[in-house]
């Protein structure tokens, strides 16, 4: 019996090649490649698929891919890495760059019936995430970040556990790397939070560099949860800022935007939120600056209120932080 006769297999994926990486691919233009059809299961959807087992190159491990083609076409990521096929960046650092809201259902009962669903509604059109609304800041951002050469590196062996536990024999023959692993924020990671772009630690890294780099490193004080718009356009309403900066920051919901303050003489804005991890959140999205009616606004962040007293009189009773 064919396996798409079978009703308990018609789900189930068929590929000829997989969607890979120049990275994950190799530098070898004769590599050799093994197929396994419905070798194992999807590591987001669960679906069973065809599974490619591959050298990249001479010294480098085995390399498989982990994830069905119709995942990999939902994200336009790689089967073995989970990057951005065009920028190789991580999923949340894209979807945040670019505005890109998760539509994919984490729970166990939805997964499988989105993804068959994907799968007939991407048959012809790619599968690409439509980024025709994404603001030029934020295209900028992700082209000043991308990398452009592959990063071999990355296809290297894994650490000997037997050498980190000091009872390695093998010395010399060791097919593993005989290194002690570094403990930081980047050692723990994990397939379905690089997926769906929520609480990697490598995207998080990223871009919390990239928003050091362009002047937005999150002050000491950590009652500050204010940022400061500048340059804004002269037909912007409170309404109309606060309509633009939800919709470039899906990440964050809008009940998180504790108040907006326009102030039109000077064409800025106080966006003050309800807690300090949305306002780093934010920063690090309009770090390049954020667009606003077609026109780029600046960002920087709000400044510490004077406490009460302080310089012989009292604090300021408005909400609205100062600028930096």
């Amino acid at each position: 019996m064919p396996p798409k006769a079978d009703i308990n297999k018609a789900g189930w994926e068929q590929g000829d090649f997989p969607i890979l990486c120049e990275t994950c691919l190799g530098d070898n233009a004769f590599v050799r490649m093994s197929k396994q059809e419905y070798g194992r299961e999807c590591g987001t959807c669960t679906r069973p698929f065809t599974v490619f087992r591959w050298n990249p190159g001479q010294g480098m491990r085995f390399k498989t891919t982990v994830i069905c083609q119709t995942c990999a076409k939902v994200k336009n990521v790689c089967q073995t890495c989970l990057l951005d096929l065009e920028y190789g960046l991580p999923v949340q650092v894209r979807d945040t760059a670019l505005a890109l809201k998760n539509q994919a259902p984490t729970s166990d009962i939805n997964r499988e019936y989105y993804a068959q669903n994907m799968e007939r509604d991407m048959e012809g059109s790619g599968g690409l995430p439509d980024t025709r609304r994404a603001n030029s800041a934020g295209k900028e951002m992700l082209k000043s970040l991308a990398r452009t050469d592959p990063y071999y590196k990355r296809n290297r062996p894994h650490i000997c556990s037997f050498f980190v536990k000091g009872e390695c024999k093998r010395g010399t023959e060791c097919p593993y790397r005989h290194e002690l692993p570094e403990k930081n924020e980047l050692s723990n990671q994990n397939i379905k939070d690089r997926y769906y772009g929520r609480n990697d630690p490598v995207a998080k890294k990223i871009l919390r560099q990239n928003a050091t780099t362009l002047g937005l490193q999150p002050p000491e004080d950590q009652s500050i949860t204010s940022l400061f718009l500048t340059s804004l356009p002269e037909a912007a309403t409170e309404q109309s800022i606060r309509a633009a900066l939800v919709s470039s920051l899906p990440s964050v919901p809008p009940t998180a935007f504790k108040s907006v303050v326009h102030v039109a003489k000077n064409r800025c804005a106080f966006v003050n939120f309800i807690d300090r991890a949305s306002a780093e959140k934010a920063a690090e999205a309009w770090a390049p600056g954020v667009d606003i009616d077609d026109t780029r606004a600046s960002v920087k962040w709000g400044r510490s209120r004077p406490k009460p007293g302080a310089g012989g009189g009292a604090g300021p009773s408005t909400s609205v932080a100062a600028a930096s």
